[in-house]
Formats: C-alpha cells, sequence, structure tokens
C-alpha cells in the first residue's frame, strides 16, 4: 500500500501551498523540512525511501537570488546536488518525481515566450544552480515532472507582494523596475496545477504561471490599487535599480502546452486579487 506523498521543503512558501491542498483534498503526506532533514545527503535521503510513497514532491530549494553570487556553492548544493540525490533515489526505487525550476534558466533577450525546449541559458549563480537541477534530474534515469514556473507570490511568506505591501504602506514613494517583463504565479495556483497535471500522468517538462504578462511596476500598480494605497510609484529601469545578480530581461514562459491540458491559466490579475484579499499580517 502507498505511503502517500512525500513532500520536501514543506515549510516555505510552495511547500504551504501544498501542504494546505493535499490536506484539504484529503490527499495523504508525508512533509519534510530543515533543519530535519538534508535531501543534498544521500544518507539521509536513502532510508526515506524505505516507504512506498506514491510520489516524490519537491518545493525545497535556495532562492536568495542576490546572495547566490557570493555564495554559490551553497545555491548548488541545494538547487543542483539536491535534486540529484533526489532523482537518483527516484530512479532506484521507480517513484516518480516533481521538482521545480525558474524562468531563471533562461537568458532573457527572447521577443517571444520561452518554449519548455528552448535551451538553457543562466545569466547568474543563482540561475546556474537551478539548470544544474534540471540537468541532473534528466541525466537520472527517473521519472519526472519538471515545472517551470515565475515571480512567484503568495498571501504568506518572503516575497514581492507582500514587500510591495509593506513598503507602499510605509513610504510615500516607490521606484520599481519597468523594463523587465515576466508572468506572476500565485503559490497556490502552481500547485493546484501541478497536483492537476500530476493525476493526469504528466512528465518532461512544462510551465505553469498565471495567464497574461506585465513588468514589476505593473505588477506594483496592481497591488498598491488593490489595497488602496496612495503611494506614489514611479517606473526606473534595471540600470537604476542595480543588484548583485544579472536578472533577464524578458522571461514570459510559454504555456501553450499546458493550457492544452488543463484549459486557459488565470489572469495575473485575479490570482494577484485573490492573494491580496488573504494577506497575512505584514
Amino acid at each position: 500500500m502507498s505511503a502517500g506523498i512525500l513532500l520536501l521543503g514543506d515549510r516555505g512558501m510552495l511547500g504551504r501551498a501544498f501542504r494546505e491542498l493535499l490536506a484539504a483534498r484529503q490527499r495523504p503526506f508525508t512533509g519534510f523540512d530543515l533543519p530535519g532533514l538534508d535531501i543534498a545527503e544521500p544518507g539521509q535521503v536513502g532510508p526515506l525511501f524505505a516507504k512506498p510513497w506514491s510520489t516524490v514532491i519537491n518545493c525545497a530549494a535556495y532562492t536568495n537570488v542576490d546572495g547566490a553570487e557570493t555564495d554559490e556553492m551553497a545555491a548548488l548544493r541545494a538547487n543542483g546536488t539536491a535534486p540529484g540525490v533526489l532523482a537518483a533515489a527516484c530512479a532506484r526505487t521507480r517513484v516518480p518525481l516533481v521538482h521545480f525550476s525558474t524562468d531563471y534558466v533562461f537568458a532573457g533577450n527572447a521577443r517571444t515566450p520561452y518554449a519548455v525546449d528552448a535551451p538553457l541559458q543562466p545569466l547568474g549563480a543563482y540561475s546556474r544552480s537551478k539548470a544544474a537541477g534540471e540537468v541532473a534530474i534528466r541525466q537520472s534515469g527517473a521519472e519526472f515532472l519538471i515545472v517551470r514556473s515565475s515571480w512567484l507570490y503568495a498571501p504568506w511568506g518572503n516575497n514581492f507582494v507582500r514587500t510591495m505591501a509593506r513598503l507602499t504602506r510605509d513610504k510615500p514613494e516607490v521606484k520599481v523596475v519597468n523594463d523587465q517583463r515576466g508572468r506572476p504565479t500565485c503559490a497556490q495556483h502552481l500547485a493546484a496545477s501541478t497536483l492537476a497535471l500530476l493525476d493526469r500522468g504528466k512528465r518532461g517538462t512544462l510551465h505553469v504561471t498565471d495567464g497574461g504578462e506585465c513588468t514589476w511596476y505593473e505588477f506594483t500598480v496592481e497591488i498598491a490599487r488593490l489595497l488602496g494605497r496612495t503611494t506614489i510609484i514611479r517606473p526606473c529601469t534595471t540600470a537604476e535599480f542595480p543588484r548583485p545578480a544579472p536578472r533577464p530581461a524578458y522571461s514570459v514562459l510559454d504555456l501553450a502546452l499546458t493550457e492544452a491540458i488543463l484549459g486557459p491559466m488565470p489572469d495575473w490579475r485575479t490570482n494577484l486579487a485573490n492573494v491580496v484579499a488573504r494577506l497575512e499580517p505584514l
């Protein structure tokens, strides 16, 4: 008898979305996260697979994009080595692995949405670590579903929506980059869509985001509007707001394959409104 789903990184932003979704749907699962389990250590991962899991869902990741520039080994361990360790265990026990990747594996110089099979061209340390994780999984022989998303946000945790909700509350004026374009992704939408793909037996690499696209400035304007903020929001360029890690200027992910399976993705404004209505205390 299956032990249910093994959910890794269950205390993070996406992990919480999965915990709540699986509990609401009465799907059995067991969750682990640091410091209780280090999935980059084969000696810790191996014993987990004594149980007959139906699926492994890996939400664990190093997500500090700028921090990775000065600590690339930590990023690579979490985002490259750990997925490889998991994939090897999944291959050995014939358990499918679900793993999450990012728009940052692309160079960001395209003019049309990135297809799932577009070549990986990571720009910085974080991006390289996420690309390494994808490669490790594909080379493992495991059955896998890699889901790429972008600009992840939720009512909880550390994310752009909550940061801007706080800044537009506390500051009379904010500047936001207006020359980086992508697709926001609600964590709850990502979890639900991924589970739907999994239940349909889908494998390989697919993209899941909210529908539509915007810049970070446009995203912020809508956040402020939904919250009734009066803060002045000024657009700026990436050059005016330098960061340690390079960001892709255009990282819109192509949703065609996913929408052919699940139907149209909800527009980012719709998902954002639902999240803003449930924001936890800032």
